[in-house]
């Protein structure tokens, strides 16, 4: 069985977070593990509140899995401060990791603020250049560039200039556009892009997280990278899609909508 490990913070609703990674890992049937950075507490309806692992304490998490079961890839999600962002460098560079997703979340669908100011250069300059594939969404994609993005071509620039940057591929995710979802891929000089249309469902809490957790799935599979974001981009908008509605504000996707079982209803 293939291993995959996020690195990220937890949501106590399920939507997001560690529990959308872990969810996604078990529908792509891969042995999931977590290291946890960060507690918060927050639900469909907002972030209210969060609190910080300690640095060694994430260190140390860290150690026990490379240690004893060896992640084929890693996917990198909330890291809110300067602290924990060294610690989860030094570390995977120790271990010598490989197929490193980093999904650098900055703000929460609902407009919290996830990662200090003070932090970016650190995000920036530490841990974007271990990853193999950064997958910013737009907001994020126009703080790490400096760019303006408001259509296509101002995208493509921005994805040019932070894989030049950052010296990684880069998935520029375009769910914030107003008339379509299209992700623009940079890798190695080459643009593709995966065309989409934007789903009739407003419930996308943890999309972020599901999708650089499909990605780092299919990448701990063998598969190219360009095929690991078309299979990830696929099951994400099909999750959308299968119409789940839970709580007061923006629901979670169904990430368990491919999954038959003797156990539950199929």
């Amino acid at each position: 069985m293939k291993k995959v490990l996020t690195i990220a913070g937890s949501d106590c609703s399920g939507g997001a977070g560690i529990q959308a990674d872990l969810k996604t890992m078990t529908s792509h049937k891969v042995y999931g593990m977590s290291v946890i950075t960060s507690l918060t507490a927050q639900n469909t309806t907002g972030v209210y509140d969060i609190m910080n692992v300690d640095s060694k304490f994430v260190e140390k998490q860290i150690d026990c899995v490379f240690e004893d079961i060896r992640p084929d890839a890693v996917k990198i999600g909330m890291v809110s401060n300067k602290d924990i962002i060294v610690a989860i460098s030094k570390k995977l560079k120790e271990h010598n990791a490989s197929n490193i997703v980093v999904d650098p979340v900055m703000v929460s669908t609902s407009g919290k603020q996830l990662l200090s100011p003070d932090a970016i250069d650190n995000l920036i300059n530490m841990l974007l250049p271990l990853g193999t594939v950064i997958t910013p969404n737009i907001p994020e994609a126009e703080s790490i560039s400096g760019l303006i993005i408001k259509d296509s071509e101002a995208m493509e620039n921005a994805a040019r200039l932070i894989g030049e940057k950052c010296g990684a591929a880069v998935l520029i995710k375009g769910g914030h556009s107003a008339d379509n979802a299209n992700d623009l891929l940079y890798d190695a000089g080459e643009l593709t892009w995966f065309n989409t249309k934007k789903a009739d469902n407003d419930n996308t809490h943890g999309t972020g997280c599901t999708l650089s957790s499909a990605i780092a799935c299919n990448l701990a599979y063998g598969l190219s990278l360009k095929e690991s974001v078309k299979k990830a981009k696929e099951y994400v908008t099909e999750a959308i899609g299968a119409g789940l509605s839970l709580g007061r504000g923006r629901g979670p996707l169904d990430h368990m909508y491919c999954i038959t079982s003797k156990f539950g209803k199929a």
